[in-house]
């Protein structure tokens, strides 16, 4: 049985087709790896993931998993309720905007040097 560390962040504020850009530079990296890459990351999505990562990575020490040897096994980001606001327009109409969110998973696992 292979232990896995998982956290979970619900209803970001953020589109999750600009999360999985940043999302697609840290899948499969070691997770010490990965939390270097999002702190020099430039995207607004880093920060977020960077401490669900953390977070991740706290879950892992209750389990007694070895910090050293975690990789991101998966890593999801999938679209959560969407916002609907309205905004005026010229001769009494009204446009929608969507303001989309993100939920976003990841799992970490200690990989075997075999």
């Amino acid at each position: 049985m292979v232990k896995q560390a998982t956290a979970k962040l619900n209803r970001l504020r953020i589109a999750p087709r600009k999360v999985r850009v940043v999302a697609d530079l840290i899948r499969g990296q070691k997770a010490l790896k990965a939390l270097a890459v999002l702190r020099f990351t430039p995207k607004r999505a880093a920060k977020p993931l960077r401490k669900l990562l953390e977070s991740a990575l706290a879950n892992s020490k209750e389990l007694g998993l070895d910090e050293k040897k975690l990789y991101i096994k998966k890593i999801t980001v999938d679209q959560g309720p969407t916002l609907k606001r309205w905004r005026a327009r010229a001769m009494g109409r009204a446009n929608t905007i969507q303001k989309k969110t993100s939920h976003i998973t990841i799992v970490l696992e200690e990989k075997n040097e075999s």
